[in-house]
């Protein structure tokens, strides 16, 4: 325990140079034949820590079961000594195992016992061979016969225990596996998020649904207003887009006969990263012949409210916004529905604003429609969109200020204009509106499904709507896709399709108020190059010298590192004595610094070994 308390006192950099010095030569000795690799191939267990627990949690408190023997491995977050026993936090799978480890139970006897346990450091992962039991105060535990280490943790891991012991949310969402190391129940997000995914497949698969992959990359960015990523196709010589959605090959699938289809995968679009959006995201779209939009809003219910009730055990869950109180959202159905037009007129006239207009036929195609609606925001003291400024930019705009962000509970806005939806069918009975339905959930969409539009003749005249509106300028707006008109042509059965954003109701139902803590790796800016590692101070842990016979070999292995990469001032002998690989040369370029420093760490620490040196360059406590 002694060099694992002293290395406790190290900055970070000089405890990475002494534990990769110290690996590389374990490393080394084993392949001489005198030790066993830090990076054995293989470790043969006999439970998961899971199944270790389920198996003997059982046990009464200060039991040990001799006549079994277990082999279990993990990462041992935690080590303590008391006298001749050391404690492990052994952690894996979601569960936690004490190790409990003395040299009378150890089976090679007490000095390797010493030897392993003063080279084990938290973070190592372990394997280990022993007894199962508990301690006096019932914690389940194995009393090892045989520890080994499995793979070692050459870095200095943050102090303490608990959920939050990793706080910077930069450092955690670029580091995501020292997040899910470090932070305790970190991983609960991403087990909640699969079980939602299995969910939401069961209950399609079990409706005769078929699971089913579309293209990723489309000669056009169809399917959904929304900005494309352009990428390039070297063997075509043609530029392609990432797909913003997989809608108009889905419902191709219903044209050639597959009545009922689904699809769960990633989507890309080229916007904003804010609290609820990441440019690459996860939904979940199913299209169902012979089926409207009334149906799915039956089917949302029954499908969200049962998953909600599957994960928490009731219909209302806690959420925490970013800005306001703490809300407890209710999704026991049924959920109100509220016609568009008809909630902006009500809306409006609640705050003095008259917008009856809005009630009647065809509105929002008259020639005068976007005036009156840029008069409807002035009135209410509503921001306008950034241009351009459609009628389908205008009224969402709208929607969003007073519609959308009064729904704490799930709710359904329906019946959107025309003008907004491109690829919904117009309704059976309000012209100008379609059959359309967004969810809304504590003011955020959440799904978003229609009566599928399969007239091609007023699809080719949506496209060119569409069209005006890219000339305008809106990025977002769809482009025309004649191959889907085509595909229309041979005949679209009355068809409901719909989607439901995944990562959005992963963040609805972990309590999550920011999409980067339901994604394992979200979208960051790119990360600005870290300063060199601080000088020491005098007196602070130094380098010792190094050995006349490793400085020449060093000289003859330029190959190791890269004769690029390697400082000035290790060069010759004569300037290397002494020197500090904390330290590099000021010439030196910080990422060259940063490589070779580590490679030339690993490197001294080798030779020295294979030449029998008796010194080695790793840092010391003072």
């Amino acid at each position: 325990m002694a060099s694992a308390e002293a290395d406790d006192q190290l900055e970070p950099h000089q405890y990475f140079a002494n534990r990769c010095a110290a690996m590389q030569r374990q490393q080394l000795q084993s392949e001489a034949g005198k030790g066993v690799s830090p990076w054995p191939h293989k470790f043969q267990t006999t439970h998961t820590l899971p199944e270790y627990v389920a198996a003997f949690s059982g046990l009464a408190d200060g039991a040990r079961d001799d006549a079994t023997t277990v082999s279990i491995a993990g990462r041992a977050m935690r080590k303590a000594g008391q006298g001749k026993l050391i404690f492990y936090d052994l952690h894996g799978g979601g569960a936690k195992v004490q190790i409990m480890s003395d040299p009378r139970s150890y089976e090679e006897g007490s000095d390797a016992w010493e030897v392993i346990n003063d080279q084990l450091r938290r973070g190592d992962v372990v394997g280990v061979v022993g007894k199962p039991g508990k301690s006096k105060r019932g914690e389940l535990s194995i009393f090892p016969t045989k520890l080994q280490l499995l793979s070692p943790c050459l870095h200095m891991l943050p102090k303490g225990q608990g959920s939050m012991v990793l706080k910077d949310p930069d450092t955690r969402f670029r580091k995501r596996y020292l997040d899910l190391m470090v932070n305790e129940g970190g991983a609960q997000v991403f087990e909640v998020r699969s079980k939602l995914v299995r969910g939401v497949r069961k209950y399609l698969d079990d409706r005769g649904f078929l699971e089913v992959e579309t293209p990723m990359m489309n000669m056009v960015a169809g399917g959904a207003t929304a900005k494309p990523f352009v990428t390039h196709f070297n063997e075509l010589g043609i530029n392609v887009f990432m797909r913003v959605a997989p809608e108009l090959y889905l419902k191709q699938c219903v044209v050639g006969g597959l009545d009922r289809v689904y699809e769960i995968g990633r989507q890309f679009r080229n916007e904003g990263m804010d609290l609820t959006h990441n440019p690459e995201f996860t939904t979940c779209e199913f299209y169902m012949a012979y089926a409207d939009y009334h149906d799915l809003m039956d089917m949302t219910e029954e499908m969200i409210s049962g998953l909600v009730k599957e994960v928490h055990g009731t219909y209302k869950v806690k959420y925490k916004p970013m800005h306001g109180d703490e809300l407890e959202i209710d999704f026991s159905p049924p959920w109100p529905r509220i016609p568009m037009l008809d909630g902006l007129v009500e809306k409006l006239g609640a705050i003095g604003v008259d917008a009856k207009w809005l009630s009647a036929k065809g509105a929002l195609a008259l020639p005068d429609a976007i005036d009156k609606l840029k008069a409807a925001h002035k009135a209410a003291n509503i921001e306008f969109c950034a241009p351009p400024h459609t009628v389908a930019r205008l009224v969402d705009n709208l929607v969003g200020e007073l519609l959308e962000d009064n729904c704490v509970n799930p709710a359904f806005i329906t019946e959107h204009p025309a003008e907004m939806s491109p690829l919904a069918k117009y309704h059976r009975d309000k012209p100008g509106l379609t059959e359309r339905f967004e969810l809304f959930v504590a003011g955020k969409e959440l799904c978003n499904a229609y009566t599928e539009l399969n007239n091609p003749f007023v699809q080719r005249e949506r496209f060119a709507e569409q069209s005006k509106d890219v000339e305008a300028g809106d990025d977002e707006a769809m482009n025309k896709d004649e191959d889907f008109c085509v595909a229309l042509e041979h005949g679209l059965a009355p068809t409901g399709g719909w989607g439901c954003g995944i990562d959005r109701l992963t963040m609805f139902l972990t309590n999550k108020n920011s999409i980067r803590e339901v994604l394992l790796f979200p979208a960051m800016k790119p990360e600005a190059s870290p300063p060199p590692p601080p000088p020491p101070d005098p007196g602070a842990p130094h380098m010792q010298s190094r050995s006349p016979a490793s400085v020449a070999a060093f000289e003859n292995t330029d190959t190791q590192c890269g004769a690029t990469e390697r400082p000035a001032a290790f060069s010759t002998a004569s300037n290397f004595s002494g020197a500090n690989l904390s330290s590099p040369s000021p010439h030196w370029s910080r990422t060259s610094a940063a490589s070779a420093t580590a490679c030339s760490s690993l490197f001294w620490s080798a030779k020295d070994q294979a030449l029998g040196a008796s010194s080695s360059a790793i840092f010391v406590s003072p």
